[in-house]
């Protein structure tokens, strides 16, 4: 089942990959979607948190069709967006740009191909929680990142209290089975992502990991009464 397919790390790597190449083309249609129309939203307020300057080098990870990259090109003076995902990194390079266009590659979260102390920021939105081994991913974020850098991270949330949880994760697990149904003709595509919620260590469970991590100044901001959270986080210089 799909709570044996991302059991472990050497797992979901696999699961995850599968599924991102499956979904690349409906993608912003889902998130869209499970959003409320929102995401848009949630995003540029992720860029405002960042107070992106002129001179700034930004890495967006797991980067999609290349949202944040896009809204952080026409802010900073060079803008990385990186995804494992290989037709993610093609929609996102065929996407028309306004102003200045970030440069797109295929790469892994677990290893990032950029020299240490690299960045300004990183951002990532909906990808911390996609990523086989968390405490990896925020070591390779921490190496990438300058002295002073900021990292800033979107995604959903596990709420706290145990009745909410269980009616959250019943509503994505009933849209996301039937939009996986309509869209890929199996109800499972968009299960993952309750499947990974349950896995994941929620807000304050991150923030703890990214202070042992090294990160200081760790915040996290609540979005729809704490179903999904902007986490902000500080290299020490």
């Amino acid at each position: 089942g799909l709570r044996d397919d991302i059991a472990t790390p050497e797992l979901k790597q696999r699961y995850v990959r599968h599924l991102f190449a499956t979904i690349a083309d409906r993608y912003d249609l889902i998130t869209r979607l499970l959003s409320y129309g929102r995401d848009a939203a949630w995003k540029r307020r992720l860029i405002r948190m960042a107070d992106l300057q002129a001179s700034d080098a930004v890495l967006d990870l797991a980067t999609g069709t290349g949202d944040l990259a896009f809204a952080a090109a026409d802010r900073a003076a060079r803008v990385i967006g990186l995804d494992v995902t290989s037709r993610m990194v093609a929609l996102a390079s065929a996407r028309p740009a306004a102003g200045r266009r970030p440069r797109f590659l295929v790469g892994d979260m677990g290893s990032l191909p950029f020299p240490s102390a690299t960045f300004h920021v990183v951002t990532t939105g909906y990808g911390l929680r996609n990523v086989p081994d968390l405490g990896v991913a925020l070591d390779e974020i921490a190496r990438v990142l300058r002295p002073g850098g900021v990292a800033l991270s979107l995604d959903f949330n596990r709420p706290l209290h145990p009745v909410v949880c269980a009616a959250y994760l019943g509503y994505l697990s009933v849209v996301g089975g039937a939009l996986g149904w309509i869209l890929h003709g199996n109800p499972d595509t968009y299960r993952y992502i309750p499947a990974s919620i349950r896995n994941y260590p929620g807000a304050a469970g991150v923030a703890d990991l990214m202070r042992a991590r090294g990160f200081s100044d760790v915040r996290y901001h609540p979005i729809l009464g704490g179903l999904l959270t902007i986490h902000r986080a500080v290299k020490p210089a």
